[in-house]
């Protein structure tokens, strides 16, 4: 018995002895792990702003449209690592694109039409836009595409007939809202997005559908001669002459639609590439310079194949009517550099 007493004690000694040394043993492990989780944090925190610093997101327009194609190419040429990264974002269209570079984060440059700010202005469908949007450069001009059914042969055939002008808020609706007027055709819009509406149209369940692109358009690459399908010429009149440009449709860019000897006659608007108007020595201004300054300096590689054809329609320098260009060698010198 007493044996076992002693034993007893004995082991609860050997605890009591023992206890402090584990628990200073888990107290340094778990100051280990702390440290560790600390440094981790301070590692993850630093690789973020790293990544975000020259991140710069380009919203542009649906997936069969020319904005995303060329935003895509934004980022193929532009990408050069931790210093400059582009994100192609797809849009659904000009005005709502006006929108999002106003109040959306994350959002630095947005591809639109010439006529979009105008819109907007004119509706006040956001207060004080032409104050904080201004343009990078002129892109190229869009060619306003006018797909019918067969038997409707001029756009005033489609006067109280349903015609879809792809989705609310996109440059497409606003371009054809203003034609229409202009033209003094009144028609039902709808509001599918342009592969739906095409679908529709073969179908005869609509008439026509409108979209403003830069040909060749992917969306109408692959329609056969035989689709009963047709391409209707819009008229210039001197309502639209003082915002539109006449352009042409060709079978070298529609071989399906367009006869070799018979081009169909149509607008075209201009494409921008706009920015918000953010504060010289602010991140975001410098991160937008440096966009500007590499599309500048590598304008060359756009205009080399596999790049979009439009590129070739590019001049860097030119105007934009109605609206202010950013400017950011215009940036006071003590601010420049800084990062």
């Amino acid at each position: 018995m007493n044996h076992g007493i002693a034993t007893r004690r004995g082991l609860l000694l050997a605890g009591a002895l023992t206890l402090p040394a584990l628990q200073r043993a888990e107290a340094q492990s778990q100051g280990q792990w702390q440290g560790q989780r600390s440094s981790g944090r301070s590692a993850q925190a630093a690789m973020t702003v790293r990544a975000n610093a020259g991140t710069v997101g380009v919203i542009s327009g649906g997936v069969d449209g020319t904005y995303i194609r060329i935003a895509a190419d934004l980022a193929a040429v532009l990408d050069d690592g931790d210093r400059l990264r582009v994100l192609p974002i797809v849009g659904r269209g000009s005005v709502q694109n006006i929108s999002d570079l106003m109040f959306v984060r994350g959002i630095d440059v947005a591809i639109v039409q010439s006529d979009a700010l105008a819109f907007v202005r004119g509706r006040r469908l956001y207060p004080g836009a032409e104050q904080v949007i201004q343009y990078i450069t002129k892109l190229y001009d869009e060619e306003v595409h006018v797909l019918a059914r067969q038997e409707i042969t001029r756009v005033q055939d489609l006067a109280g007939k349903r015609v879809n002008v792809d989705v609310a808020g996109s440059g497409t609706a606003m371009t054809a809202s203003l034609i229409f007027e202009a033209l003094g055709v009144a028609v039902e819009t709808a509001n599918d997005p342009q592969d739906v509406a095409l679908d529709k149209l073969r179908r005869g369940e609509i008439a026509a559908l409108v979209y403003v692109a830069g040909k060749p358009a992917r969306l109408f690459s692959s329609i056969p001669a035989d689709s009963g399908l047709r391409f209707l010429p819009l008229p210039m009149t001197p309502a639209l002459i003082e915002t539109y440009l006449p352009a042409r449709l060709g079978a070298e860019q529609y071989p399906g639609l367009v006869p070799p000897d018979a081009p169909v006659d149509t607008l075209a608007v201009g494409a921008v590439m706009a920015v918000y108007a953010w504060p010289p020595g602010t991140e975001r201004y410098r991160k937008v310079a440096t966009f500007v300054e590499a599309l500048s300096s590598r304008f060359e590689n756009f205009l080399r194949p596999p790049r979009h054809p439009k590129w070739r329609e590019v001049n860097l320098e030119a105007q934009v009517p109605g609206w202010a260009r950013f400017s950011p060698s215009q940036e006071p010198a003590e601010n420049r550099g800084q990062r």
